[in-house]
C-alpha cells in the first residue's frame, strides 16, 4: 500500500482575488453535483455510473461550455462525483440505506497542473486566470509542509482548497505520496501503520451528534421542525381535498429538502471539526442495530443518523480524513476516565453519566463519544500487533479530546470485547 500524507497550509490570498476563488468554488460544486446526478440511479445500484471515463466522456464538453472553469478543475469535479458514487454504491450493496451524493461544502480539488508550487507560495487556477497565494506557515519547525511537500521523498498529489467561513480564511490541504525508490531492498510502508489521531462521534436523540472534542450538535432545533412538519401534515390530511393533497405533496418535498440540508450542514461541521483538530479518522458506532441501541429514537432520528454517517463518509475523504465504524456495545455505560473503564448499566442515567466505581461525572453523550474514539484506537492497536508487517505494533493512536489527547492503550478493557 502507498503512503500518503496531508499538509494543511493557510493561504494569504490577495483581497482583489478572493471573489475569483469563491466563484470558482461555486462553479466547481455545480459541476460535481451535475456529475453526481448523472451517475446516480434511484432504482438499482447496477445502473449507477462508477467509471470516471464514462462520466467524463458524457459531461466534460457540456460542463466546460456551462462554466468558466479550466479543463483540469472540471475533470476533478467529475472525478469527485464518481468517487462519491462508488462509495455510496458499496454501502448500497451491503444493504445500507443510501441516497444520491450531494456536495454543499466550500471546497475544490486541484491536481498538479491546476496548482503550481513554489517554495513559499502556490499558483492556483480560477475562473479568472491564476492567483498566486503565499503560505502562512507556523514558526515551529519542521512543519508538515516542510516534512512532506518540500521533501524529495514525497510527490504532490491532488489536493483540496477549503474556505473557513468563521475565520474568513483559505486553507490548502496538500496531499503527498511517498515516492518508491525502486530499490529491491526498499520496503513500502502502509499508511495504516503510521500515527493516527481519531475523532469519536456519538449519535443520539437529545444531541444529534457529540464529538470527543466536546462539540455538541443539539437535536432540539431538528426535533422542533420535525414536529412542525408533522403537525402541518396532520392538518392537511384532515381536510381531505385535492388542493390539500397537492399541498401535502409540496410540503413533503420541502421537508425532505430541509432534512437533507440540515444533515449536510452537521456533516460539514463534523468534518471541519476533524480537520481543525488534525484528525486522521472519524469514528462512529455501527448503525446496524441503532433502533435497539436507542429505543426512544423516532424514525426521523434514525433517518438523520444514517444520512449523517453517509454524508460524512464521502465528505471526509475529500479532506484526507477516513471514516470508520466500531462495535457499539457498552460505549454508553463504560467510564471513559483514564485507568478506570468500569462498565455498568447504572453508570448512565439519561443525559448524565456517573461512574459507580470512580465517581467520574460528565455528560453521557460526551462520555460515549470518547469511548467510541478509544474503541477504534484499541482495535487498530490490536490489528497492528497481529500483523506480521507491522513490527511490534507500538504505533500511537490518539483520541482527540476537549483540551488534549488520550492514547487508547491507557484504558482498561471494555466489557464484551
Amino acid at each position: 500500500m502507498e503512503v500518503r500524507r496531508t499538509a494543511p497550509v493557510k493561504l494569504v490570498v490577495p483581497d482583489e482575488r478572493r471573489d475569483d476563488l469563491h466563484e470558482s468554488a461555486r462553479q466547481f460544486l455545480y459541476c460535481a453535483n451535475r456529475a453526481a446526478e448523472f451517475c446516480w440511479d434511484d432504482d438499482s445500484y447496477t445502473n449507477c455510473i462508477t467509471a470516471n471515463s464514462t462520466a467524463r466522456d458524457a459531461l466534460y464538453a457540456e460542463l466546460r461550455e456551462e462554466t468558466d472553469l479550466t479543463a483540469n478543475l472540471v475533470q476533478e469535479a467529475i472525478r469527485r462525483a464518481v468517487q462519491a458514487t462508488k462509495g455510496v454504491v458499496e454501502r448500497w450493496k451491503q444493504g445500507k440505506r443510501v441516497s444520491q451524493p450531494e456536495f454543499t461544502s466550500w471546497s475544490m480539488v486541484y491536481d498538479k497542473r491546476s496548482a503550481t508550487f513554489y517554495r513559499n507560495k502556490v499558483s492556483l487556477s480560477t475562473v479568472n486566470g491564476r492567483v498566486d497565494c503565499e503560505f502562512e506557515l507556523p514558526a515551529d519547525s519542521p512543519t508538515p509542509y516542510e516534512q512532506y511537500v518540500l521533501s524529495e521523498e514525497y510527490e504532490f498529489r491532488a489536493s483540496t482548497l477549503q474556505y473557513d467561513k468563521a475565520t474568513d480564511e483559505f486553507y490548502f490541504h496538500i496531499t503527498t505520496r511517498k515516492v518508491d525508490s525502486g530499490s529491491e531492498d526498499s520496503v513500502e510502508v502502509s499508511e495504516d501503520t503510521g500515527h493516527q489521531t481519531v475523532l469519536g462521534i456519538d449519535l443520539g436523540v437529545n444531541s444529534l451528534a457529540v464529538s470527543s472534542t466536546g462539540r455538541f450538535w443539539q437535536g432540539d432545533d431538528y426535533d422542533h421542525w420535525c414536529r412542525e412538519f408533522e403537525k402541518r401534515r396532520g392538518e392537511m390530511q384532515q381536510r381531505g381535498t385535492q388542493a390539500a393533497h397537492n399541498a401535502l405533496l409540496r410540503l413533503g418535498k420541502r421537508e425532505e429538502a430541509w432534512r437533507k440540508q440540515y444533515t449536510h450542514t452537521v456533516a460539514n461541521e463534523i468534518v471541519t471539526e476533524a480537520v481543525q483538530h488534525d484528525c486522521d479518522v472519524i469514528a462512529f458506532e455501527e448503525l446496524t442495530d441503532i433502533r435497539e441501541q436507542l429505543p426512544h429514537a423516532k424514525w426521523h432520528h434514525v433517518w438523520a443518523f444514517r444520512r449523517l454517517y453517509e454524508y460524512v463518509s464521502y465528505k471526509a475523504p475529500e479532506q484526507g480524513v477516513s471514516v470508520k465504524q466500531v462495535e457499539p456495545n457498552h460505549t454508553s455505560q463504560r467510564c471513559s476516565r483514564t485507568n478506570c473503564g468500569f462498565t455498568h448499566e447504572a453508570n448512565r442515567q439519561g443525559e448524565h453519566f456517573e461512574c459507580q466505581k470512580c465517581g467520574y461525572e460528565v455528560n453521557a453523550d460526551y462520555n460515549a463519544a470518547k469511548n467510541i474514539g478509544v474503541r477504534y484506537a484499541r482495535k487498530r492497536q490490536h490489528k497492528l500487533r497481529s500483523s506480521p508487517k507491522s513490527g511490534d505494533g507500538d504505533v500511537p493512536v490518539d483520541v482527540r479530546l476537549n483540551g488534549g489527547m488520550l492514547n487508547g492503550e491507557s484504558y482498561q478493557p471494555i466489557a464484551g470485547d
